[in-house]
Formats: C-alpha cells, sequence, structure tokens
C-alpha cells in the first residue's frame, strides 16, 4: 500500500473519531429534553461555544471530504489502457482447459493382491 494513502486514511479515523464527539457536545436544536436546558446555557455565553463546535463540526467534514478524495487519488489500481482488449483477446484464443486433468489410469488393483 501507499504510504500516503495510509497516512490519510489514518487521518480521516481520527478526524471521524473528533467529529462524533463535537456532535455529542452540541445542544439540540429541537424540542425535547434538550429544549429545557438551552435557554440556561444562553445566559452564561454558552452560545458563543455552540458557534465555534458548530464551526468545527464544519470543518471536520470538509478535512474529512478532501482528505477522502485525496485518498481515492492515491490508490493505484494497476489498470492501464488497453488492459479489457487484452483480456478479450486472450480469451478468444485460449484453449479450453480439460474437465478432469489427465492421470496415470491404474490397470491393476493393488488392493485386491
Amino acid at each position: 500500500m501507499n504510504t500516503l494513502f495510509v497516512i490519510l486514511v489514518v487521518l480521516i479515523v481520527i478526524a471521524s473519531l473528533l467529529l462524533i464527539g463535537v456532535v455529542l457536545l452540541q445542544n439540540g436544536k429541537g424540542g425535547g429534553l434538550a429544549s429545557n436546558f438551552v435557554a440556561g446555557n444562553q445566559a452564561f455565553g454558552v452560545r458563543q461555544t455552540a458557534d465555534l463546535l458548530e464551526k468545527i463540526t464544519w470543518g471536520l467534514v470538509a478535512f474529512i471530504l478532501v482528505a477522502s478524495i485525496a485518498a481515492s487519488f492515491t490508490v493505484k489500481t494497476g489498470r492501464t489502457e488497453g488492459n479489457i482488449d487484452n483480456l478479450i483477446e486472450n480469451t478468444e484464443t485460449a484453449q479450453p482447459l480439460e474437465e478432469f486433468p489427465s492421470a496415470p489410469i491404474q490397470t491393476e488393483n493393488p488392493a485386491a493382491e
């Protein structure tokens, strides 16, 4: 494997774990139990923390997207142009395989002796 690919995959995994943590730290915007605690948190300046967490979330998402695209370009597929044509040409000219490989035929039964 390519070293750059491995490094990018490790960075993507670390960014994904950080993204999970940041999302879990954010307050819910909808109703339910989270809505009961939002008003109290905004009075103490937690709104700025929520903005920072949202910026970190979008930054991690953008990093994962760019790193994933970059990692896909570092993978060598081993395909070159014309391989399909060569494969088709080789299958047309190939000799069919025997159903069973030829094996020596025993004419005598050694167990009968």
